[in-house]
C-alpha cells in the first residue's frame, strides 16, 4: 500500500478506537457519577477501577504505539504515524464524547486527561492544541520518510520541543505536584484552580518548533526538485 493508503487506514483504525474509549470513559463516569469531571472528589475510589483505570490508559498508549510500528516501513515512519494516531485519536475521543454524553459543554471545561504519573487536569482545548500538533507533524513524518536532500537535521528544534514537553507537563500537573506532600488521598482529590495559559502558549510554541521545521525543510527539497 501507498504511504497515503496506510495513513487512511490507520485513521480508520483510529476512528474505531476512540469511539470505543469514549463509550468506556462514558460507562466509567456514569458508574461514578463523574459525567462531569471538575467537581468535588474527582477520583473517588470505587472498587478496583483506580487499578484498572491506570491499566487501561497504559494499554491505550501501547495500542497507538502498535498501530504506528505495524503501519511504518521505518522508524521514522513508525513514530510519525504513531503520533497522527495520538493526535487524531485525541481530537476524535473528545468530539464522540460530547456525543455519547454531551460533555465536554466548550473547550475551556477542565477534565482529567491522564493518571500516570500524576492526574493530568487541563481544559479540553489544551489537549487538543497539542492533538493537532501531533497530527500535523506525525503525518508530515509517516508520508515523507525521505532524509535525502534534507536542509539541516532539525536538532535543535526538537531541542526546542523537549523543552516545550517539560514546560507542558508541568502546567497539566502543577497542582497535583502541590498536593503531592499531603498524600495521595490529597492528590486524588484535588481539584485545579487556574490553568496557567501564558507558560502553556510558550510550551505549544516550542512544541511546534519540528513541525516547522519539517514544513521548511519539505518546502525547499520541493523547490530544489522543481528547479533541477
Amino acid at each position: 500500500m501507498s504511504g497515503r493508503t496506510r495513513w487512511l487506514v490507520v485513521m480508520a483504525f483510529v476512528a474505531s478506537m476512540a469511539w470505543v474509549e469514549a463509550a468506556v470513559v462514558a460507562y466509567l463516569r456514569i458508574l461514578i457519577d463523574r459525567t462531569e469531571p471538575y467537581q468535588p472528589d474527582p477520583l473517588p475510589l470505587v472498587g478496583g477501577l483506580g487499578g484498572t483505570e491506570l491499566i487501561r490508559e497504559a494499554a491505550t498508549l501501547l495500542m497507538l504505539l502498535a498501530i504506528g510500528i505495524l503501519a511504518g516501513k521505518t522508524w521514522r515512519s513508525r513514530l510519525g504515524f504513531a503520533a497522527a494516531a495520538f493526535g487524531a485519536w485525541d481530537l476524535l475521543y473528545y468530539g464522540f464524547l460530547r456525543v455519547i454524553t454531551g460533555w465536554p459543554n466548550s473547550l475551556l471545561d477542565w477534565d482529567v486527561l491522564f493518571l500516570l504519573p500524576l492526574p493530568w487536569w487541563g481544559p479540553v482545548a489544551a489537549p487538543a492544541a497539542i492533538a493537532v500538533l501531533m497530527l500535523a507533524g506525525g503525518t508530515l513524518f509517516a508520508l515523507d520518510d525521505s532524509r535525502a536532500g534534507s536542509y539541516g537535521s532539525g536538532r535543535f528544534s526538537w531541542a526546542l520541543a523537549l523543552g516545550g514537553a517539560a514546560l507542558a507537563l508541568y502546567c497539566f500537573m502543577a497542582d497535583a505536584m502541590a498536593a503531592a506532600g499531603e498524600g495521595t488521598l490529597a492528590i486524588r482529590r484535588s481539584l485545579p484552580v487556574e490553568f496557567q495559559w501564558p507558560v502553556f502558549l510558550i510550551a505549544w510554541a516550542l512544541l511546534s518548533a519540528p513541525v516547522v521545521h519539517m514544513t521548511r525543510d519539505l518546502s525547499l527539497r520541493r523547490r530544489a526538485s522543481s528547479a533541477g
